[in-house]
């Protein structure tokens, strides 16, 4: 027996994600998974692909339910996560995929979310410089945001650097349909969304306080795009340059961050990312280019918002904090065609 698991909101497409990757992973065993509108059914009914624990049957999302895991994972809607922690034993191992402890600025939590602000947890990207000892030494991890994982992955080295500097980032963020939950929202329908792009939450997005906390960034413009694909995220962020600096610095900066990372890639010049070729992996795929118009950098990045933006990105933080090898039930490649 492996340590024992606990999944909250596995019903939903980060949930079900989630699931699909501990069921396969050595050392972790499934105990319990709750929903919402699905309790009593079997995983099998809800996600027809995970055959391997197709008899698991969804409780109730319940402290009680969460009792006996070892780790306890949450995969919930903003503002459900915080009546279950204080129900969950100090011991327990918490990985929240939700939004409710990331931030440490309670004035910026309450500008983009609302209260109550409950304080922080450790924020769970590894990569970032000296976090993954952090998320080590914690029994509490807040994972990651989808489209602030890819902006920051490119954007923090840099400017921890003093490549780039930290006014005036511009970031468009696309991301698959997947990214909204598995609500059955008139707008995310089939016959909605392919065929269409539509930017969303502009000027206000969520993930801009998380950009600007975990990077060093002091003025953030975001536009989240919604794709007509199901899952993937491509991020294009523009920068400007310190002073005497350039492309071969920015490369320098991201390679010495990223080198000897076994799932963020600094792609050779000229090869721009796919969000395909991040598709059901870790993976992140990074590029880095000059505008010789205006003189900005560009800063590309492709991942999987189930991946890498979520519960891919769960995962690795969970081996971390259980002392795990680090890439164990992950894979760094992607699936083709």
């Amino acid at each position: 027996m492996g340590f024992q698991v606990a999944i909250a909101g596995a019903s939903g497409y980060a949930g079900g994600e989630l699931l699909r990757l501990v069921s396969g992973h050595p050392e972790l065993d499934v105990i319990s998974v709750t929903a919402r509108g699905q309790v009593g059914q079997s995983v099998g009914d809800v996600h027809p692909n995970l055959r391997s624990v197709a008899h698991l049957r969804f409780a109730e999302t319940t402290p009680k339910a969460l009792s006996g895991a070892d780790v306890v994972f949450l995969a919930l809607p903003h503002g459900a996560a915080q009546a279950l922690v204080t129900g969950l034993a100090p011991g327990q191992k918490v990985i929240d995929l939700g939004s409710e402890y990331r931030l440490t600025d309670e004035s910026a939590y309450l500008k983009y979310y609302g209260g109550p602000y409950l304080g922080s947890w450790a924020y769970g990207l590894p990569e970032l410089a000296g976090q993954r000892q952090v998320i080590a030494g914690a029994d509490r991890v807040a994972n990651t945001g989808c489209h602030a994982a890819a902006a920051i992955l490119g954007l923090a080295p840099l400017i921890a650097a003093w490549v780039a500097r930290p006014e005036d980032v511009v970031v468009v963020s696309a991301s698959g349909t997947s990214g909204a939950g598995r609500s059955a929202l008139p707008h995310l329908l089939g016959s909605e969304v392919m065929g269409d792009l539509s930017a969303y939450k502009v000027g206000a997005h969520r993930h801009v306080a998380e950009i600007k906390q975990a990077t060093g960034a002091t003025s953030v413009s975001m536009v989240p795009v919604l794709a007509p694909m199901p899952r993937g995220i491509l991020s294009s962020t523009a920068v400007m340059l310190a002073a005497g600096m350039g492309v071969s610095a920015a490369r320098e900066a991201l390679s010495a961050a990223y080198d000897d990372e076994p799932f963020v890639h600094l792609l050779p010049p000229g090869i721009q990312p796919h969000t395909a070729a991040t598709a059901n992996s870790n993976s992140a795929h990074l590029q880095v280019e000059l505008d010789t118009d205006s003189g900005r950098l560009l800063i590309t990045c492709a991942l999987d918002n189930l991946g890498k933006g979520a519960a891919g990105q769960a995962l690795q933080n969970a081996n971390i904090m259980l002392g795990l090898p680090e890439t164990l039930g992950l894979t760094a490649d992607g699936i083709a065609p």
